[in-house]
């Protein structure tokens, strides 16, 4: 398993979709899997000495293209994969060690479609001339991948749209999965209160990074019209680029001037405290204007915690319009960016489904119970570590 994320070093989907999986996939008795990360050396778990390997960047590249330093530890995972009989890599930051492994071992490269650098058009900003690295690092090794595993249906589109030359069938879907168990509801009002929140107020929650395809500026427009009493709750950090960071404390601070309990928390909090926080919201909210799958909407449904997220990628997929919560519609741009085409339009009905939930809890409390009941019945991880055994054993 080859990965830029792996804990403790995670900060979106992909790394907890890692992380989860490799779980899954060493309770089996038919799968010994080693996982190659980037980043620094990790405690190894009781039992699993030996299956981690941590690779830091190259001193040589200290200075170069985040892109460049990407595919200099590509190299070293590369030459650490020695000895094994398959490789299954996540983003476009292992890509290439995949790629490479299957061309130096002969052996099968299964890739997972998280998202795609095509749709992603504005990590230009992120990485200057690096974005044409990642573009050609996805395009090589998806089109060369013996198998890709699309996280839902509308990845699978966008995988058959963006790199035509890939035969549909070494397309699979395997959708994202959530541990019920880590995720459930967790009542806990005085690390609420200890983390800005007052947990007797409603409260609309937002969980993750800053950049363009989490909608967040989005998300903040919407919230100046939500009732007085409503608190704005951001988990969010990480921003893509300086530009998009001014925007978000921009709009924080204009929310600020007009309305009381807007709580910003950057940093990334321990997953007790996100369970905590969830399970006191009256909602969860996905703005994003790209989600291949959106994990986070599946850990708000897990804590019964009523979704409302923008009807788009593979988000229907998982929130039940009208059960588990209510998806906003939106028309978008087909240049990549996934931009509203009416911003103003999609601003107002997403503030309009949000004040539709916050002002009926019980209709709330109702929809995070039929949340829950749904991630438990057909997200779990076993059931998605036995699809992914079969899409390695169809190439083996």
């Amino acid at each position: 398993m080859l990965s830029r994320e792996y804990p403790p070093e995670v900060y979106g989907g992909a790394g907890v979709h890692v992380a989860e999986l490799v779980r899954a996939l060493r309770a089996r008795d038919d799968v010994e899997a080693h996982v190659h990360a980037f980043g620094a050396p990790r405690p190894e778990q009781p039992g699993e000495e030996g299956l981690t390997s941590s690779y830091a960047d190259l001193a040589e590249l200290s200075g170069a293209n985040a892109a460049l330093r990407t595919l200099g530890v590509d190299l070293a995972i590369a030459a650490g994969c020695a000895g094994t009989e398959l490789v299954h890599s996540h983003t476009w930051y292992a890509n290439m060690a995949g790629h490479l492994s299957a061309l130096l071992y002969d052996v099968p490269h299964v890739v997972s479609a998280h998202s795609l650098e095509p749709l992603r058009p504005w990590k230009a900003e992120q990485l200057g001339g690096g974005y044409a690295i990642s573009s050609w690092v996805e395009r090589t090794s998806y089109e060369a991948a013996a198998a890709v595993i699309a996280v839902s249906a509308a990845m699978r589109d966008d995988v058959l749209a963006s790199y035509p030359a890939i035969d549909p069938a070494r397309v699979h879907v395997v959708h994202n999965g959530i541990d019920t168990a880590d995720w459930s509801p967790r009542v806990d009002p005085a690390r609420v209160r200890e983390l800005g929140v007052d947990p007797d107020r409603p409260s609309v929650v937002f969980v993750g990074r800053i950049t363009r395809q989490k909608g967040l500026p989005l998300f903040l427009r919407a919230c100046a019209s939500l009732p007085a009493d409503v608190q704005i709750v951001l988990c969010a950090g990480a921003p893509d680029t300086p530009e998009i960071m001014a925007e978000v404390e921009e709009l924080v601070a204009g929310l600020r001037s007009s309305r009381s309990g807007v709580v910003w928390i950057p940093e990334m909090l321990p997953r007790p405290d996100v369970v905590a926080l969830l399970t006191a919201a009256t909602a969860f909210a996905c703005p994003s204007i790209y989600e291949p799958l959106g994990i986070v909407n599946l850990e708000a449904m897990a804590c019964e915690t009523a979704v409302v997220a923008t009807a788009t990628g593979g988000i229907p997929e998982v929130v039940v319009d009208g059960t588990t919560g209510l998806l906003v519609p939106i028309e978008q741009a087909t240049d990549g960016t996934g931009t509203p085409l009416d911003p103003d339009r999609y601003v107002a009905d997403f503030a309009a489904a949000l004040t539709a939930v916050v002002s009926d809890p019980d209709r709330a409390a109702q929809m995070g119970r039929a949340g829950r009941d749904r991630a438990i019945s057909s997200f779990s991880w076993d059931a998605i570590a036995e699809r992914t055994v079969e899409v390695y054993r169809s190439v083996l």
